[in-house]
């Protein structure tokens, strides 16, 4: 994991932070505006899973790269001014499934799962039924598969704030994550908008990570964005699961932590793209909601305490600030991945407790 946050005084001048907090707010016509996040060849290739006996139109999807990284902040606060843009209530990913299931859809996840799902047949994705063929396809919609816990009052707050400020939390996840703005390469305002303006690292990581990304600033940190002259997604569903949980935090704050997984089914850019993949990005991302007396915020804004992102098909040591997904990578010789091979959709394990790669950067995931 990669750590980060300045404990002293922000490195950007005041006007270019303002300025880049007008462009956030205010848009920025046709977007994006960073450097194309073409596809390039990846260091390591990509192999295939080992094979059996392939059955008659059966599918086997070459093994994709997975990358994990990491951001933790502890944040210097200090004394600013500016406007908190208020966020109504999200329902912004369409209802309809995307792909026939081979089961029930699963109930919402109320605590740690004890194994992996099952094994999907494997199908190719279609645009039709992008989620075929993955375990998503038993997955709910949106933000129908972030699970919101029953509120208790904690903390400076009592039960009907916590519960307000898990509804909050709830936004913030969907505007970093599933805005069908921010995805297609937009700049997150709304997300931004929810952040407590105070926290001088938070200030510097947005300000480097939109204007020139890098593995340190890396807006898939935080945000999912594809650039739509590369990659789009294939309809409008985006699966989810995760849920969130909540305890008393220093000083008495409410801290949040939120653990989802996001299924991305991607084609080509243009028109005519039938080829189906899937990025895939499971975040942990540790908000408090602070008491205003002792930690210096604004009214309806959260503070980042931590965020991570562990990612597969979505670019291997590409910082471009967009996900990058490979095509045409269906190989099949059968031959097995050098190293450790990782389930993605595996949400046994913590974020926190699971095994990187030795380089700290991309590993080979089983399936998408």
């Amino acid at each position: 994991m990669n750590t980060g946050g300045d404990r002293g005084d922000s490195s950007v001048p005041d006007d270019v932070w303002e300025q880049f907090l007008r462009d956030s707010v205010e848009g920025v016509a046709d977007a994006p505006k960073e450097p194309s996040a073409r596809a390039r060849v990846v260091t390591d290739r990509l192999r295939n899973e080992p094979a059996g006996n392939d059955g008659w139109r059966t599918y086997t999807p070459a093994a994709p790269a997975r990358r994990r990284k990491g951001r933790y902040l502890v944040g210097l606060l200090a004394a600013a001014a500016l406007l908190v843009v208020a966020l109504d209530p999200w329902n912004m990913i369409g209802a309809s499934g995307g792909g026939a299931a081979s089961g029930p859809p699963l109930a919402q996840e109320s605590g740690r799962p004890t194994d992996a799902p099952p094994v999907e047949p494997a199908r190719r994705p279609t645009p039709a039924e992008p989620f075929r063929g993955s375990p998503a396809v038993r997955w709910a919609d949106g933000t129908a598969g972030i699970t919101v816990p029953d509120a208790r009052a904690t903390g400076w707050m009592s039960k009907a704030q916590v519960e307000k400020a898990l509804r909050q939390t709830r936004d913030f996840l969907v505007a970093t994550s599933l805005d069908p703005a921010v995805l297609r390469g937009g700049r997150p305002t709304q997300a931004i908008a929810l952040i407590n303006p105070h926290q001088k690292d938070v200030k510097d990581y947005l300000a480097a990570a939109f204007g020139t990304p890098t593995e340190e600033n890396d807006p898939l940190l935080l945000f999912s964005r594809f650039d739509t002259s590369y990659a789009r997604l294939a309809g409008d569903i985006v699966k989810t699961r995760g849920r969130m949980t909540f305890r008393e935090g220093d000083r008495g704050a409410l801290q949040v932590t939120t653990d989802v997984t996001y299924v991305y089914p991607v084609v080509r850019a243009g028109a005519g793209g039938d080829e189906v993949v899937r990025t895939i990005a499971r975040r942990e991302v540790v908000v408090n909601w602070d008491d205003p007396s002792k930690i210096i915020t604004e009214p309806g804004t959260l503070s980042l305490v931590s965020y991570k992102v562990d990612m597969t098909n979505g670019g291997c040591d590409t910082h471009t600030g967009y996900f990058t997904p490979e095509f045409g990578t269906r190989g099949s010789d059968g031959g097995s991945p050098d190293g450790e091979t990782v389930d993605p959709y595996n949400r046994s394990t913590s974020m926190s407790g699971g095994t990187a790669s030795p380089d700290g950067g991309c590993r080979t995931a089983s399936r998408s």
